[in-house]
């Protein structure tokens, strides 16, 4: 349609000089670059250059669940126009509990995937080819649980209590440090809900740090009440949401995929540097998709988020974007000691890294 129009016009153009000008060519040449000119205005002024008219790349995405606080750099990168201004045409697919992330990604019904790194490494043992192309979150923020009141301040006071977990991924953390500390604890499934633990039903609760631990300290437990067991504090570090994509897509365009990483991480600086507007944007997503939307405990939510992607202290070398050797090794070798994984894959196979995708 737009290479008819310029063919068009460039043919009453030649036809209106020619019968205006005849062979004055000087002058000819002249109007022929006042009129390309004017043609190529649109009406608000803007001169479309042949930047302007490369096509944006096509790029789907898929977080790990529905939208909330956890995501708002992505929402911010589309809202604000950064995916746009790194080439990129981005769609972004709801996730949620029928839709993990990993599945859709592997039937190719998106092209990058937020998934949890020990999730992707079992994978990857599997001979599933997804490849990390951008550690997001350096900081595990799973931790566990458990009122002062019912004599629990150190890892032993744990011994032969009964403990609320989460099972799959979130099993291998807190069995790891059971192990380390030679307890042992009667085991009660937990649900998404933290009400078993603040009736007493449990000694001890698994918690997200910027999810369940807010919302018991919304129940009415000040945080001083409260013993709290940080799993990366006892040498248990997993770093958390990461950001992949399949082998063969990665191979097609690099460039693309690459390109979704840095405005990604550009995302999340400008959610944090603007947390009132990230706060807006996620919240419209929220209500849309019909999710119960609390401005409070997603200011938590993204504060934490900020923690857990630039975390100060011992994590403070961890740069978002970056998976540290260290990391990878860590929760690999859990995976394997905890026997959900026979072989550790190759790191060189597993990360590829993207030239210049880090922003301090």
């Amino acid at each position: 349609m737009k290479n008819e129009y310029i063919c068009e016009s460039s043919i009453i153009i030649k036809a209106i000089i020619a019968n205006r000008f005849g062979k004055n060519w000087a002058f000819r040449a002249i109007t022929v670059s006042t009129l390309f000119l004017f043609i190529f205005i649109a009406p608000t002024g803007v001169i479309f250059t042949a930047d302007a008219q490369t096509a944006l790349k096509e790029i789907s995405f898929i977080p790990q669940w529905s939208p909330q606080a956890q995501f708002a750099g992505y929402y911010a990168a589309y809202e604000q126009g950064i995916y746009r201004k790194h080439g990129l045409n981005v769609r972004i697919i709801q996730g949620g509990a029928y839709k993990p992330s990993s599945e859709i990604l592997e039937k190719g019904e998106a092209d990058i995937a937020s998934i949890w790194l020990s999730t992707a490494i079992q994978k990857r043992s599997r001979k599933i080819k997804l490849v990390n192309i951008g550690q997001i979150v350096q900081r595990s923020s799973l931790m566990l649980i458990a009122k002062k009141s019912q004599g629990i301040k150190t890892p032993e006071d744990l011994n032969g209590k009964k403990i609320g977990l989460w099972g799959a991924d979130f099993r291998i953390q807190p069995e790891a440090f059971f192990k380390k500390h030679n307890i042992k604890v009667k085991v009660i499934p937990q649900s998404y809900s933290v009400n078993l633990f603040l009736r007493d039903g449990v000694d001890a609760a698994s918690a997200m740090w910027y999810n369940e631990y807010h919302t018991i300290l919304n129940a009415g437990i000040n945080a001083d009440e409260l013993t709290s067991f940080f799993y990366s504090d006892y040498g248990l570090n997993f770093p958390e949401d990461g950001l992949y994509v399949m082998e063969d897509v990665l191979k097609k365009d690099p460039e693309a995929i690459c390109a979704f990483v840095r405005a990604s991480i550009e995302g999340w600086k400008y959610a944090f540097d603007h947390p009132d507007e990230a706060l807006d944007i996620i919240l419209r997503y929220m209500v849309a998709a019909n999710v119960p939307a609390n401005r409070v405990h997603q200011k938590w939510m993204l504060e934490r988020m900020k923690d857990i992607i630039y975390p100060s202290g011992k994590d403070g070398t961890a740069v978002p974007g970056t998976l540290r050797k260290e990391d990878y090794d860590r929760v690999a070798g859990e995976l394997k000691e905890a026997g959900l994984i026979r072989d550790i894959p190759d790191i060189n196979a597993f990360v590829f890294r993207c030239e210049g995708n880090v922003q301090k």
